[in-house]
């Protein structure tokens, strides 16, 4: 009897400023899976045409869904959608307790999820004898240790560029709104728009290095270095020779832990 073969996968990363979407073919035999393609949706102009243009005419109900999600507004507009086509039956709101991790951390279910995908994934991509420190540069940064056995200990929350950007627009008198940073700029500003760029990109890379070090510190040997998010090769560029730009290593951990959940069920 030949086997039904298993429908495509839809990752989606529900997080504060974008949602981002993943296709992945079922055939997840790769160790590290990546997406046959990906989508970005802007929460501020959000727009589902977008989403059904990219589907490319599959219907939302012959596809499985898998949702890491840290945006209770954002995912309860993308789960309305889905229910509306139908399609709510092959769609999950992933959990810690759906990851195949060990949080060693008393409540996990409080961690942010997307942190925990992050690890998921970096499990797969750390050398198997040596810790990993996974940096996620979003809305807000994450840099979060893995064990070398695995398991999810922890980490630091900072603002994101964009998020420190707007604070200071709205908290000063004066000082302007940045477009999205791209790329390192100078440290000596030469304005107050250089300067500014200079304080909130710099700021931030300092601050990850520190925390890998102080990470470092606790470890027996070097951790390899993960980093995603947005401007997440310019900083991988500037953390070291151990560091790994990883696009989409949410969307790669939504994929892992898919596949775990598929297996179990099976």
């Amino acid at each position: 009897m030949t086997a039904t073969p298993a429908r495509p996968l839809i990752a989606v990363d529900v997080g504060n400023s974008r949602i981002k979407l993943g296709w992945f073919e079922r055939s997840l035999a790769n160790d590290f899976p990546l997406p046959d393609r990906t989508l970005r949706l802007t929460l501020d102009a959000l727009d589902w045409t977008e989403l059904e243009n990219w589907l490319g005419g599959v219907a939302p109900a012959d596809l499985d869904w898998r949702l890491g999600s840290v945006n209770r507004a954002a995912q309860s507009q993308l789960i309305d959608w889905l229910r509306d086509r139908d399609a709510i039956a092959s769609t999950m709101l992933l959990a810690a307790g759906d990851l195949p991790l060990r949080v060693a951390l008393p409540r996990p279910d409080m961690v942010g999820v997307d942190r925990l995908l992050d690890a998921v994934a970096a499990n797969r991509l750390r050398p198997a004898d040596r810790a990993a420190v996974v940096v996620d540069l979003g809305t807000a940064i994450t840099v979060d240790l893995v064990s070398a056995d695995g398991g999810f200990q922890g980490g630091a929350i900072l603002p994101g560029l964009m998020t420190s950007a707007k604070a200071l627009n709205q908290f000063t008198d004066m000082l302007p709104l940045l477009a999205e940073l791209d790329g390192a700029p100078e440290a000596l500003g030469k304005s107050t728009l250089e300067a500014m760029r200079s304080g909130l990109f710099w700021g931030a890379v300092g601050g990850i290095r520190e925390l890998v070090a102080r990470f470092a510190e606790q470890l027996s040997a070097t951790p390899a270095v993960i980093v995603a998010g947005g401007s997440s090769h310019v900083v991988a560029d500037l953390l070291g020779n151990d560091a790994r730009h990883e696009p989409h290593l949410t969307l790669a951990g939504i994929a892992l832990a898919a596949q775990g959940v598929h297996e179990r069920g099976a």
